[in-house]
């Protein structure tokens, strides 16, 4: 074996492994016979003995190179290269590659574009056009698994892992690069591609440039049938081809494919083949030349030199080879630079086309017990026999069974082992085995050992967007999408994992074919015992079982399984209760309990149910419930029958029926009808259990469905005479509605849908309106007017006047009041006649005998009889006549009126009503002269004078005529003129009639707006004109669109616009070209009618009496005009119908509209069009003032959008027609402004869509809503559209990319976007018990804890409600994110935003660290609290009622108060802040003065006021308590008492006057301060101190009115006195008063001072009062009107750095310097530098002074500035850096002394004694070079 060894070293594999494990291209791929790290170690571990082995080695290397000997061990991966050509078998095919088996256990990949050019050249095309073609066939159809192919290595990539992957090509035209035309010969195999397909034959690609191969059908039809893959070859086909002919020097050749004629074929020498172009796949003849373990060395065609490795021989004559014996062997690989050739000695191979043997696959991953070893290779495993005779190979990492227990010794031939088969390698037919006992025990090794439902283990690889990679075994890996990564979603899965987790999934789908396994990370999946769905056969009815939501839609949900089984619950499976929105209460991924109610495998389909508890009956499983219809039935309008269930004194409890559940609603009793008599009187007949017909949904608010039953109102919505929502009202409009209101100015009505306007009292009526009342009452129907909307507040102002509101036909309208009043009165008789069908049969004209009862004192008489029993009957004095009755006689009366509600009965005695007349025929609309009988709430009933008869008249014209003066009403007995409406009297008995004589019976034809009122003025003449006629006439007059002309004296005729000219100039004015008087020739092709404008058809029989219609279009004119005609009859209908949506047509401007705001086109005489106003153009400037865009007569090219709802006018488009996809900018208008919450934008179309105040713009503002107002034009760019929501955004970044704009706050679009540590801004949502919620973008919410919101401790938390408002615009910082359960927490504290804490720190609240504090001010409080508490109550018991709360005094203590203490009454939420100032206000710091009043030096800011000395109040208080002393004053006095009171008295005056006269006494009050000014007139603090006075008592006023005294007072010439006052008034005004007062006085201060210092201390009192919006506005304005003042620029830039915006700062130093004269701009660079270096940006501060010093570096005071200001912020080296260049410049020797003077004090104080030495130096080397320069 040694021997061997020496003749065959293996060319340096001992001395470098390969290293590398399995090349890993798309698929796993493994390289068996890499040797690992592993061998290395036991290399360098090997005994003595071995090394010596290996010295005796070495001698024989250089033999080794000499000889050239190839390395005989099998192929590595580490040994291909680019360019090798291979024999390979395709081991796998998918659709976008081919896995191929290498020989020796290597693989690699063909991707689809390596098959041929031909192939790609297809795939190209395909994927240029967008669809399929049929030329292409897929990878699978045109190759099969086991079929041998020759590959080219085209790359070879290694991975991080270190494995490779190798990338092969079979395109003959690199596999065939080494044959050129000439070397072709007969007799030769090579590859082959199909190019094309021919009549009759293929054209072969086959890679040799000038050759031409082709492929005769007779040669392929063998090997077609063979294959099975078609009747044809396709193009990019695969094939192996021998060469039958040689034509032309090669230039042509003839090729089979025939399988027997390329089996027999073998490569001889007369073939020519070289080492440069010999191809692997070749069968030839080879003779053994040397045998060595590994493998044999051969030589082949004469000269060629091959190696065969061991694996590589044929294993039955593995033994009995010898040199010199001839075997037929085929060529494996050939290298491209060694040109090592190598052999296969394999059977399956020895003919060309053959195919290896293929393992059964259920042998893949068997465990077999005794496999014996055959041979084993220490370098590289053994090879294994198993109990079939088949060989196995094991790699040598495979052979231990763990990591170190691998023994070289258990391995020799016949040893058993036990191992189990991981792969099969076709090119060597061998199984590779491993003995590793965790292989061994795997539970999967491919794809098909997993079942979906198998719950695995996994490994995290990696985090997607997609999802997440899991490695599950070697070689398998699955991915868990990322709705499967959590139960619920997660939006940070990276929070929740990390890579190289351990993760426990289960299998969802598992598809071996295509390597597919998908996971689930859902505990309730993983976890659920329930069966498992893998097929639609395992879903039997009523099986329960775990699926998750895909889909949530209006009609279900769609719930998943495993391996993609899915089923449907419909809406009504859904829940126990309705759910109307399925999509809001279920999501995405969401694991539900189903049951299974049918199940059709065939078809697929499954039918669930998320109702476990019911078990459905068979019928009605598949049926829908009616709670689905319920679903759809609750919109407003819907008409329901409903069941009364209950009647309560303000309406009626109903339940709709049809509906299962019952729902209940509420009917209030106006809601019964539109007469209010009426609604009082059915409810009043309605019983319990009654059912009500046709009721309408009405609302449902606060969760009550409320109906109504109101005709007039259901007809409205019905009709679609309704507005929806506030943004469809239009001034004009009418609207039907009910009284929800009756104040004392106006009254409120309510229309459907909710909106709600209101009718001022001056336009509730015609006439004047007293009291309300009188007018109308809550309930009743109207009909309303829209006079105005305010859209800000969303106000909506209504006129009820008739003559607004009435159609102008009184007589119309009041009749069918009259009749719908009568048609319900007959609904209400039905319901009576349940009860009491006696008064049913009592009708008005009924004549009856009844009893006389009683005559009462008005003379008016009761009566009783059988037929009215239980009502009472009256008859008036007026109906009793002249007659004289008795009670007790019987009578005979007339029925008048029956009021069902009061059984009351109203009769006639009068002789000319009970006069029976002849009946006579009545005509409809005859006029009849009546007498008034008898008055009800809506109707008179009248008698007719000639016949007697009694007819129904109504006494309002209209829902609105309610209010008549008594002059107006009707009465008794009074003679009225009527017009009989019915001839036939109703079931009530009566005849209707109307007030006042019959109008002529006119159709009114209501003007279609966009006809032109012009053509009434053109006269109706009778002519005998036909269309085709051809006239001549003059030029009448000219009008933008239409142009009327004189045909003779009396007939006129018109010209359309359209009708001028064949080719419109679009922007030109057709008419104008016609000039009044000209003369004109036209064709007749119209006519129009003369009342109505109409077009009429030529047959038409008055045409002849109609306004002629002329074209004078040259076409028209010249042309035949047949055709035209019978266009011309079609009806405009039709004409319509010619243009379709989509197409381009040339209008006329007729007018732009403003009351309906569209544009008015004109497209033909007879067709017209409508342009909406926002598709009149994209430019927000055309759309803000169209009227002036568009000119009547105008020429513009439209697009046809459709017809409008009465199909007689075109919609049409400017700007084509929108598509409002996602990601596309449109135009819209704000229609609605939702505070704190965002826009609603129409936009084209008729749609709507929501900006959300997060994307109003790329900086939020405080007030964001506060540009917007509706009716403002917008262009918005479109987020999304997604099931009719379209979500918009008006950022710039969005409208405008191109222009980078700086995003101050970037756009949030999930919890992705938000990271730990960040600071973001937003707006607050909602206070709450739990926290601040706190809004960062439209769907995500962050949550402030209140210990984070402020540094102060706060009891209640409405006093962060009162802070912390809804909309509040506020820098968060980001403490926490939650991604699993999309939480965010955040912090508003100043330590983590840099902001100021948004509980201003004047409320003295204590802060959280303040513990001993509190503990003092505790016990304080503590003693204080019973002394207050029995004062309370001894109040309470005094007074009887409440304690008020007293009067209390806080102590503010910030440094941006007022400096002025203020007492005030406190309200509830106060006692928070209250309590909090009372604590520290008593644990005042040492020192601290009380602030009560104001000293001298005084400044509005200023914190410390003086000590006030107080008068010593001890004397005062024994005063009053001596005054009270009753005792005392009951004594009587002395002379000596009263002396000494006298004397006592006098002492007190003294005392007094004397601390009068005391310079430093604090004055006490107001007289006090009058004594002072007097004294000094000019002294500002005096005056100051007394404003502050009166502020202490809370009197803002009197501080006012002191301020202007003092103003007054003051003299002219003290001019900073005077300012103190007005910026102390400035001051108060801030304060206390409006932003209206202050504007007022700073504009007064402007007047009378320097203006520059008054806005200069107005932005002082802004920023200091944190009206930072304010201060900012009013910079602007300074830096507008003080442009040239450096000061106003240095002060903005400060404030702007206080506020933290540096790059707005950087941009103001621009602004200055282009503003601020050239010599002033040193120095403001130096001062923003310097303030630079304080607030803001220090680098930016160093860069300026820099850049100024480069420009002026004999500047000494800037250099001193730098100086300074880097010795206070900079480091020691760069403070060194400044000194050592400013000692080198060449300046004047003082200033030079000067700055080394500096230099050395700062060493001197900082440094070291060498540096003093060596600034010392330096100074002497300055001196003595001056000297020397002086000296020269």
């Amino acid at each position: 074996m040694a021997s061997m060894e020496e003749n065959f070293p293996r060319g340096g594999i001992q001395k470098k492994p390969a290293e590398g494990k399995t090349p890993k291209p798309k698929l796993e791929r493994d390289n068996l016979f890499d040797v690992q790290h592993e061998e290395k170690s036991q290399k360098r571990k090997r005994s003595q003995k071995e090394q010596g082995k290996q010295k005796r080695f070495k001698a024989d290397k250089t033999a080794v190179v000499k000889d050239n000997v190839m390395n005989i061990g099998p192929l590595t991966v580490e040994a291909l290269s680019e360019g090798m050509l291979l024999l390979g078998c395709i081991k796998e095919v998918s659709a976008y590659e081919l896995a191929i088996s290498l020989p020796n256990g290597l693989s690699g990949f063909v991707p689809v574009t390596q098959i041929s050019d031909a192939y790609s050249k297809l795939l190209t095309k395909q994927v240029a056009q967008g669809e399929l073609l049929e030329e292409v066939n897929s990878l699978p159809d045109m190759f099969s698994p086991g079929t041998l192919v020759r590959c080219i290595v085209t790359s070879i990539e290694k991975h991080e892992s270190g494995s490779r992957s190798v990338k092969l090509s079979i395109d003959p035209k690199k596999v065939n690069k080494g044959l050129n035309s000439t070397a072709l010969a007969s007799g030769m195999l090579l590859s082959g591609s199909v190019l094309s397909v021919e009549d009759h034959g293929y054209l072969i690609d086959i890679g040799v440039t000038g050759t031409h191969a082709f492929l005769p059908h007779q040669k392929a039809k063998n090997y077609i049938k063979a294959v099975k893959k078609g009747p044809d070859l396709k193009i990019g086909q695969n094939l192996n081809c021998l060469i039958v002919e040689v034509k032309n020097e090669g230039r042509v050749v003839r090729l089979s494919i025939d399988r027997s004629e390329v089996a027999a074929s073998i490569a001889t020498e007369r073939q020519n083949w070289t080492l440069s172009n010999l191809l692997p796949g070749l069968v030839v003849k080879a003779r053994v030349q040397k045998i060595a373990p590994l493998g044999m060395k051969m030589t082949f065609l004469s000269y060629f030199t091959g190696i065969v490795d061991f694996m590589h021989m044929d294993p039955e004559k593995s033994m009995s080879y010898s040199p010199d014996q001839v075997v037929r062997a085929c060529v494996l690989s050939v290298h491209p630079t060694s040109r090592a050739v190598r052999l296969t000695l394999l059977p399956s191979f020895l003919h060309a086309g053959g195919a290896p043997r293929q393992l059964p696959s259920q042998l893949m991953g068997a465990v077999l017990d005794e496999a014996t070893v055959k041979t084993f290779y220490k370098q590289f495993g053994a090879v294994f026999e198993l109990d079939d005779g088949t060989l196995a190979f094991a790699r040598l990492k495979h052979l231990s069974k763990t990591r170190k227990s691998f023994k070289p010794e258990a391995f020799k031939e016949g040893c058993k082992h036990k191992c189990r088969i991981i792969g099969y390698s076709l090119m060597d037919e061998m199984c590779i085995v491993s003995l590793k006992n965790q292989i061994i025990e795997a539970r999967f090794l491919q794809h098909q050992d997993i079942c979906a439902g198998d719950v695995v283990q996994g490994k995290v690889l990696s985090l997607k967007p997609i999802g997440m990679q899991v490695k599950v075994a070697e070689g398998i890996r699955g991915l868990v999408p990322s709705l499967h990564l959590s139960d619920v979603i997660l939006k940070q899965p990276e929070k929740k994992y990390n890579i190289g987790d351990q993760v426990k999934c289960r299998v969802l789908e598992c598809n071996p074919r295509e390597k597919k396994l998908i996971l689930t990370l859902k505990k309730s999946l993983i976890q659920s015992k329930l069966p498992v769905f893998t097929n639609y056969e395992d879903a039997k009815p009523g099986l329960i079982t775990h699926g998750f939501v895909v889909c949530a839609r209006e009609f279900g949900c769609i719930v998943k399984f495993y391996n993609d089984v899915k089923g449907l619950v419909p809406k009504n499976e859904l829940g126990l209760e309705p759910i109307s929105c399925p999509d809001k209460v279920f999501y995405e991924g969401q694991v539900l309990k189903v049951m299974v109610l049918k199940c059709e495998p065939q078809q697929e389909r499954l039918l669930l149910s998320f109702r476990l508890s019911s078990k459905p009956g068979p019928e009605d499983k598949w049926k829908c419930t009616p709670k689905e219809k319920q679903e759809v039935k609750y919109q407003i309008g819907e008409i329901v029958d409903v069941k009364i269930l209950k009647k309560k004194d303000n309406g009626l409890e109903v339940s709709i029926l049809e509906d299962e559940d019952n729902v209940v609603a509420w009917i209030p009793t106006l809601h019964l009808s539109d007469f209010v008599a009426t609604s009082k009187l059915l409810w009043h007949c309605l019983q319990e259990g009654d059912v009500l017909p046709r009721v309408m949904y009405l609302s449902d608010k606060g969760g009550h469905i409320i109906l109504s039953r109101k005709s007039a109102v259901i007809s409205a919505v019905q009709e679609e005479q309704v507005v929806r929502s506030f943004s469809e009202i239009q001034p004009g409009m009418l609207l039907t509605g009910y009284v929800r209101n009756v104040m004392p100015f106006g009254v409120f009505v309510e229309f459907p849908f909710g909106v709600t306007g209101l009718a001022p009292k001056v336009s509730m009526s015609d006439k004047f309106v007293t009291d309300t009342k009188d007018h109308f009452v809550v309930g009743q129907t109207v009909i309303a007017k829209v006079m105005s909307i305010d859209e800000e507040k969303q106000r909506v102002l209504l006129n009820l006047k008739v003559s607004e509101c009435s159609s102008g036909d009184s007589a119309a309208e009041s009749f069918a009041l009259l009749n719908q009043y009568f048609k319900e009165l007959k609904e209400i008789r039905n319901l009576l006649r349940r009860g009491d069908p006696s008064i049913c049969e009592l009708v008005p004209g009924k004549r009856v005998h009844l009893v006389v009862q009683d005559v009462r004192e008005d003379g008016s008489a009761l009566f009783s009889g059988s037929c009215v029993t239980g009502s009472t009957v009256t008859a008036t004095r007026y109906h009793l006549g002249d007659k004289n009755i008795a009670p007790g006689e019987r009578r005979k009366v007339l029925v008048l009126h029956v009021d069902a509600l009061t059984s009351e009965v109203h009769v006639s005695l009068r002789e000319e009503l009970l006069k029976q007349r002849p009946k006579r025929r009545l005509r409809e609309n005859s006029q009849h002269s009546a007498v008034v009988q008898h008055v009800t709430e809506h109707f008179a009933i009248v008698s007719l004078l000639q016949t007697g008869q009694l007819a129904a008249v109504p006494i309002a014209c209209h829902f609105n005529d309610t209010f008549r003066f008594d002059s107006e009403k009707l009465r008794v007995g009074q003679a009225i003129s009527v017009t009989l409406k019915t001839v036939k009297e109703n079931d009530h008995g009566v005849l209707l009639a109307v007030q006042g004589p019959a109008k002529k019976s006119v159709f009114v034809r209501v003007r279609n707006e966009s006809e032109t009122a012009l053509e009434e003025t053109l006269p109706a003449v009778k002519h005998s004109l036909s269309p085709g006629d051809v006239v001549t006439g003059t030029v009448k007059s000219v009008k933008p669109t239409h142009v009327t002309v004189a045909i003779d004296d009396k007939l006129t005729g018109s010209i359309h616009a359209s009708r001028i000219l064949d080719e419109v100039p679009i922007g030109s004015f057709p008419t104008s070209t016609l000039k009044a008087g000209q003369k004109v020739t036209a064709r007749v092709i119209g006519g129009r009618d003369v009342n109505t404008h109409r077009y009429l058809p030529i047959t038409h029989p008055h045409f002849t009496q109609s306004i002629p219609e002329l074209s004078i279009r040259p076409s028209e004119k010249e042309g035949e005009f047949t055709a035209m005609l019978n266009l011309k009859e079609e009806s405009s209908l039709k004409k319509l119908g010619l243009y379709s949506v989509g197409q381009t047509v040339t209008c006329f401007v007729k007018k732009y509209n403003m009351l309906k705001n569209w544009l008015e086109v004109e497209v033909a005489p007879d067709i017209r069009g409508r342009v909406p106003h926002l598709l009149l153009s994209l430019n927000t400037k055309v759309l803000k003032h169209p009227e002036k865009s568009f000119k009547n007569g105008q020429a513009i090219s439209a697009t046809v959008t459709g017809t409008d709802a009465t199909e007689t006018n075109l919609y049409l488009s400017l700007t084509g027609i929108q598509s409002l996809e996602q990601d596309t900018i449109s135009v819209g208008v704000v229609t609605k402004v939702t505070p704190h919450s965002g826009l609603t934008v129409a936009l084209p179309g008729g749609k709507t869509g929501k900006v959300s105040i997060f994307h109003l713009n790329d900086t939020y503002t405080e007030d964001p809503l506060g540009n917007f107002s509706v009716g403002k034009i917008v262009r918005c760019y479109i987020l999304s559209n997604e099931n009719g929501k379209i979500q918009l955004s008006l950022r710039q970044s969005r409208l405008n990319p191109k222009i980078n704009s700086k995003v101050e706050d970037i756009e949030i679009t999930s919890i992705k976007d938000v990271k730990k540590g960040q600071l973001v801004r937003g707006y607050v949502k909602s206070v709450t018990p739990s926290g601040v919620f706190f809004g960062l973008s439209t769907s995500l919410l962050g949550r402030i804890l209140f210990q984070n919101i402020s540094p102060y401790f706060v009891q209640k938390y409405s006093l962060y409600e009162k802070y912390l408002p809804e909309g509040k615009l506020l820098t968060a910082k980001v403490l926490g994110v939650n991604r699993k359960e999309k939480h965010i927490e955040l912090s508003l504290l100043p330590e983590d935003t840099g902001m100021p804490s948004v509980l201003p720190e004047s409320l003295g609240l204590p802060q959280y660290g303040a513990e001993e504090e509190k503990r003092e001010a505790d016990d304080k409080e503590k003693r204080e609290e019973p002394k207050m508490k029995t004062k309370r109550r001894r109040e309470n018991c005094e007074s009887g009622q409440e304690a008020k709360p007293k009067k209390r005094k806080i102590s503010p203590a910030d440094e941006n108060d007022s400096g002025i203490e203020v007492y005030y009454r406190e309200e509830e939420e106060d006692d928070q802040e209250e309590e909090a100032a009372k604590k520290k206000s008593k644990v005042k710091k040492p020192g601290e003065a009380p602030r009560l009043q104001v000293s001298m030096g005084f400044t509005w800011d200023e914190d410390n006021a003086m000590d006030i000395p107080v008068l010593d109040q001890k004397e005062e208080s024994s005063e009053s308590e001596e005054e009270e002393d009753t005792q005392s004053k009951l004594k009587k006095r002395t002379k000596k008492e009263k002396e000494l009171e006298k004397q006592k008295k006098e002492k007190e005056l003294c005392k007094v006057e004397a601390a009068l006269m005391d310079p430093s006494r604090q004055p006490q009050s107001a007289d006090d301060f009058d004594r002072l000014v007097l004294g000094s007139p000019n002294s500002s603090i005096l005056w100051l101190q007394y404003m502050a006075f009166h502020l202490q008592a809370t009197e803002i006023e009197k501080a006012r009115a002191v301020a202007e005294r003092a103003l007054k007072t003051i003299s002219f010439r003290e001019e900073q006195e005077k300012l103190n006052v007005w910026v102390a008034l400035l001051n108060l005004e801030n304060m206390y008063g409006t932003e209206e007062t202050l504007m007022k006085v700073f504009e007064r201060a402007v007047q009378y001072n320097e203006p520059l210092k008054v806005f200069q201390h107005l932005c002082d009192i802004y920023a200091s009062s944190e009206k930072y919006k304010q201060a900012e506005e009013l910079y602007h304005t300074m830096l507008k009107r003080f442009r040239q003042e450096k000061s106003v620029w240095l002060k903005y830039a400060s404030f702007l750095l206080k506020q933290g915006q540096a790059e707005a700062t950087h941009r103001l130093l621009e602004r200055a310097l282009k503003a601020l004269p050239t010599k002033e701009h040193v120095d403001v660079i130096s001062r923003f530098a310097q303030l630079e270096f304080h607030s803001g940006d220090t680098e930016h501060a160093k860069a300026l002074f820099e850049s100024t010093l480069s420009s002026y570096p004999k500047r000494t005071d800037i250099w001193s500035i730098y100086m300074d200001i880097m010795i206070k912020h900079g480091s020691q080296k760069e403070v060194r850096d400044i000194f050592e260049r400013v000692i080198h410049l060449t300046l004047a020797p003082k200033k030079m002394k000067f700055f080394f003077k500096r230099y050395l004090d700062y060493e001197k104080k900082f440094g070291t004694a060498e540096s003093v030495l060596a600034v010392k130096r330096a100074a002497l080397e300055y001196v003595e070079t001056k000297s020397s320069l002086a000296d020269s």
